[in-house]
């Protein structure tokens, strides 16, 4: 993988303009893609909705506020991307709180050196993929469980109205599915919204 490893697409956010510049080079230098550089947190909010990149590398101390502050919308805002945190703070300590709410994958002295911040970054950045990943995996297999007891209820309804055994009742599903071109769950919750006063998820 390391011959043909994916281009990896950063957020800058660095207050200070020599800082900035640097770690631009350095990131390109890098193999990285920086698809835009910000001095503050609100700005980096602001790009990070419109670009969606894989990572944001995100400076603490911010003109216009927290970086954890711009670092916290950002995970609300756009899923699945790598917060990054870095601070030439050698005092600073993160919160738990701090910790939970911006979901930082990985917090960085400044200066960094070039290969633990390639490293930091590659790792968040899969890190990330991972966790939507999940996140996706867990959210389709909801949606199926939901499906499967829609079309469970639809049949009760079914074999209850129409004195059809569950595999017929099963079979009536499918049919009208497939000749209207429509997902069966669809057709499931038809049957349920047709039953008088039914509420769905009742």
């Amino acid at each position: 993988m390391s011959d043909s490893a994916p281009i990896i697409r950063i957020l800058l956010a660095e207050d200070d303009d020599n800082a900035r510049a640097l770690l631009v080079d350095l990131l390109g230098a890098l193999g990285h893609v920086v698809v835009s550089e910000v001095n503050s947190g609100r700005e980096a909010i602001e790009r990070a909705q419109e670009l969606g990149p894989d990572v944001v590398l995100l400076d603490v101390h911010m003109p216009d506020g927290s970086g954890l502050e711009a670092a916290e919308r950002i995970t609300q805002l756009v899923p699945g991307v790598a917060v990054v945190l870095f601070s030439g703070d050698q005092s600073l300590s993160l919160t738990e709180h701090d910790v939970t709410a911006t979901a930082a994958i990985a917090f960085l002295p400044k200066p960094t050196p070039p290969r633990t911040l390639d490293a930091t970054i590659r790792l968040a950045a899969s890190r990330a993929r991972e966790l939507a990943t999940a996140r996706k995996d867990a959210e389709s297999a909801r949606q199926q469980l939901e499906a499967r007891k829609t079309i469970e209820r639809a049949k009760g309804i079914l074999m209850r109205r129409t004195g059809s055994s569950e595999q017929e009742a099963y079979r009536i599903l499918q049919r009208t599915s497939q000749d209207r071109s429509v997902p069966m769950v669809e057709i499931a919750k038809a049957v349920l919204a047709s039953e008088p006063g039914a509420q769905e998820g009742s």
